[in-house]
């Protein structure tokens, strides 16, 4: 600890990676591919990556702890990136492009963060949030309309389930995602 202050790490880096693994962890589970739809491509694992680092940056938002919620929602940020641009220099990716792609993944993620939010908030019977999900994790090519219905609700109850997770687990690093859905 003392040594990661000395070197500019922050106390709640640790924390960030935790959770951001916790993500990550859960975008890779087979059946959001196999049965959900989502494109198993390195645009599909990005955008189901978004869903849940999404999910949790929306909490962490939502948390009354100010500014140590808010340095770990922005490490958690970084924390990704940083993943990003590492992938895609292992990927053969040159230096004077990582900086552009990374530029636009990060554009994308702000414009699913925004389209998610907005179906979180709708009370429109998920329509909104479906259609974000069409538009960004499908790509504008949807699976079938249950598998549509039980993502949205796999997202809601993502946030009710996150939503009662105490504060103080945050910093720890700890969180967890419901099951992914059953999609037959």
């Amino acid at each position: 600890m003392v040594l990661s202050r000395l070197f500019g790490r922050k106390s709640h880096d640790n924390a960030a990676h935790q959770l951001y693994l916790t993500a990550a962890g859960q975008a890779r589970q087979p059946v959001f591919y196999r049965a959900g739809g989502a494109p198993d491509t390195l645009d599909g694992r990005f955008d189901l990556l978004t869903l849940h680092v999404f999910l949790l940056l929306r909490r962490l938002s939502a948390s009354p702890g100010g500014k140590p919620q808010a340095e770990l929602a922005q490490s958690l940020f970084d924390v990704m990136f940083g993943d990003m641009d590492r992938n895609l220099r292992e990927m053969g990716v040159g230096d004077l492009t990582v900086g552009k792609r990374i530029r636009e993944m990060s554009e994308a993620f702000y414009g699913r963060v925004e389209a998610y939010e907005t179906g979180i908030l709708a009370d429109d019977d998920n329509a909104s949030l479906i259609a974000g999900l069409v538009r960004n994790l499908y790509r504008g090519n949807p699976p079938p309309p249950l598998v549509l219905g039980r993502m949205a609700d796999y997202m809601r109850e993502a946030v009710a389930l996150l939503q009662s997770t105490p504060d103080e687990n945050f910093p720890q690093g700890k969180a967890a995602f419901p099951p992914p859905p059953v999609f037959e």
